[in-house]
């Protein structure tokens, strides 16, 4: 357990922090899965649609620091390169 108040002020800002990265993430996965359900239903435009809203926030993600900027560079790519081959 903290004994400084320093200490105790770090441990509540962490506590904080968490709270947020947690539902940012979430929000995260939550587009990603609609991208997922759109591209295993077949429905192009429905996909595509979900993938241009779920791109702005893997990257609002990543420049917050809860998903490395690699890592939503990849998703984007894997899942933009599955819209692309619904169509062909």
């Amino acid at each position: 357990m903290a004994n400084t108040t320093s200490a105790k002020k770090a441990t509540r800002k962490i506590a904080r922090r968490t709270e947020i990265n947690k539902a940012r993430r979430s929000r995260v996965r939550g587009f990603l899965r609609k991208v997922e359900e759109a591209i295993s239903s077949g429905d192009k435009d429905a996909a595509a649609a979900a993938l241009k809203a779920a791109q702005p926030e893997l990257m609002r993600a990543a420049t917050k620091g809860v998903v490395h900027a690699n890592t939503a560079s990849r998703k984007i790519s894997r899942l933009s390169n599955r819209v692309k081959a619904i169509s062909a």
